[in-house]
């Protein structure tokens, strides 16, 4: 599960931080905090799909869901064989 978490995180960092130099955690809210806007929330629903080959129902992708990395990662988990 750390792994991941780094995955995504890193994902994260390199795809929608505009300072590189930011700090983010794990449970530093994306959406409601600005980095991640609904168009980035739908290539980071892709990114998460092709990666871990699971398919992420619409209703299901919520901006609450991609509120934190932490949050991610329980949603990808849900939809894991």
């Amino acid at each position: 599960m750390e792994e991941m978490k780094d995955i995504v995180l890193e994902y994260v960092i390199e795809e929608y931080l505009e300072d590189p130099d930011e700090e983010i955690t794990y449970d530093t809210p994306l959406i409601s905090g600005g980095i991640v806007d609904s168009f980035s929330m739908v290539s980071l629903k892709r990114f998460l799909e092709n990666k871990y080959s699971i398919s992420i129902p619409d209703e299901d992708a919520t901006p609450e869901a991609f509120d934190s990395v932490d949050k991610i990662v329980d949603l990808v988990n849900q939809f894991l064989k």
